[in-house]
């Protein structure tokens, strides 16, 4: 139902636009009330971008752990993010209407103030939620210095594959030549961090 909520607001708020449908709008469309909808998503926003809640998880699990310096956890993170977006892509066999509607969904937040403010502060929630996860493995606070700039540079990656996946992902350009584009800049963006970042591994003395 959370999935089928989800793809439905997607649907009717690219065709008729964020603000002139309503949650109770989406709950008819899916049979199920108004209140049903909230039951499962707390705003209007969150029914669009309820699958960022994904890179949150990944964060905790990915950024915790020592097995892998942070920018090299990162960069995990976002080869996960974009393998299941090149996978959502492909499952539609016309992929230039699948790019297109991605770049109108993009067009969609980008073009309306509330999804706006709401990516906005999910990235800044994004970025508390890595400093704690950075805490964890250094014996930092979350809010000491080094954490919060480490997760505000880790988390500025993730911003700029946002970019690159819309610069790079256009009909007419072959999906795997678009994702392997941005893979590329991404890795570039990296290491201007991996340097400085590799120094957080040492506990506060």
């Amino acid at each position: 139902m959370r999935r089928q909520l989800s793809d439905t607001a997607a649907r009717m708020f690219l065709e008729r636009g964020f603000d002139a449908v309503r949650v109770a709008d989406v709950g008819a469309a899916c049979g199920v009330s108004e209140k049903t909808v909230f039951n499962y998503f707390p705003s209007k926003e969150a029914l669009v971008l309820d699958r960022l809640e994904a890179m949150a998880d990944a964060l905790r699990t990915h950024l915790s752990s020592a097995a892998l310096p942070p920018v090299a956890a990162m960069l995990t993170i976002l080869d996960h993010e974009r393998q299941g977006i090149l996978a959502s892509l492909a499952a539609d066999a016309d992929s230039d209407r699948a790019l297109e509607r991605y770049r109108k969904f993009g067009d969609l937040i980008r073009d309306t103030p509330s999804l706006k403010a709401h990516q906005s502060d999910t990235a800044d929630r994004f970025v508390d939620i890595a400093a704690e996860a950075l805490a964890v493995r250094t014996g930092l606070r979350p809010d000491d210095p080094e954490p919060q700039i480490a997760a505000a540079a880790l988390l500025g990656l993730w911003r700029f594959q946002f970019r690159s996946l819309r610069t790079h992902l256009r009909p007419g350009r072959p999906l795997p030549d678009a994702i392997d584009a941005v893979a590329g800049e991404v890795r570039r963006a990296a290491r201007l961090a991996e340097e400085g970042l590799a120094t957080l591994t040492a506990q506060r003395g």
